[in-house]
């Protein structure tokens, strides 16, 4: 059988989703939870990767077992014998074609920013108190990010990717209101919303310290729509990645949603 599994986790207890050498990874806590549950060897596949730190909500994975289960009561065992970290949200029955990670149309990825020191907010946001930021600086060059372009300036230097060609539908700042708040002021918390149909490996978190290099005066618009590559653009990857901002820490960030032709 085959089953499509949401979950979310906290990026900070893992070494990213997928397993790794010696390494606590999501992907590696779920397989074998999983497996010892259905007392067989259970390969889980994913949406996609997330870096060291980078926390998700409502990933999507999906895997095959030998026999049928009650996905409830599945449900309610694997959050009994997985990590604090990691929360499954849902099981269910899939077509036997679903593939959580090629099937996927759209993923969108968040990052929270505090203006003021905040207790509350530390954990899953980054504290940017640096005075005179200007957010619409940051907004007129995230706008340049959408549509189909070269990201290779974003990538983190060492991936093997085939290609660094990305198609990006939708990418600003945007303040929020927590409900749980130290600080009452306006315009204290933001944060960088990008969608797009793939990711490379670094590259919100690299585009988001780059943005902020613009937003603080550090890097012109129009060095920042400089690295913004046509398709036909190839210099050396390790080259290019020198020339944007660098990357902002991974605890701020979030796998917010993955968008499929079904809703699940």
């Amino acid at each position: 059988m085959h089953y499509l599994i949401k979950l979310s986790y906290r990026g900070s207890d893992f070494h990213g989703w997928q397993r790794q050498q010696g390494q606590v990874s999501v992907q590696q806590s779920l397989e074998e939870a999983l497996s010892v549950l259905l007392k067989e060897q259970i390969r889980v596949t994913g949406a996609g990767r997330t870096d060291t730190g980078v926390n998700a909500l409502r990933y999507v994975a999906h895997f095959d077992a030998a026999k049928d289960f009650d996905c409830k009561d599945m449900i309610y065992k694997l959050n009994a014998i997985l990590p604090r970290a990691v929360a499954v949200e849902k099981i269910v029955p899939a077509q036997p074609s679903f593939n959580a990670r090629f099937d996927a149309l759209e993923r969108e990825y968040r990052y929270f920013l505090h203006r003021k020191k905040d207790p509350f907010a530390e954990s899953y946001s980054y504290l940017y108190a640096y005075p005179d930021v200007d957010f619409g600086k940051m907004n007129r060059c995230a706008a340049l990010l959408v549509g189909k372009h070269d990201f290779r300036c974003f990538e983190k230097a060492g991936s093997d990717t085939k290609t660094s060609i990305c198609t990006v539908f939708e990418a600003s700042w945007q303040t929020y209101r927590p409900e749980i708040a130290a600080c009452g002021e306006e315009d204290a918390y933001w944060y960088f919303r990008i969608s797009a149909d793939r990711f490379l490996r670094n590259m919100v978190r690299s585009i988001v310290g780059t943005l902020l290099e613009v937003g603080r005066g550090r890097r012109s618009e129009e060095d920042f729509a400089s690295l913004i590559l046509d398709e036909d653009y190839s210099p050396v990857k390790s080259i290019m990645r020198q020339r944007a901002g660098e990357s902002v820490p991974g605890q701020a960030l979030f796998l917010y949603s993955v968008r499929y032709r079904e809703d699940f």
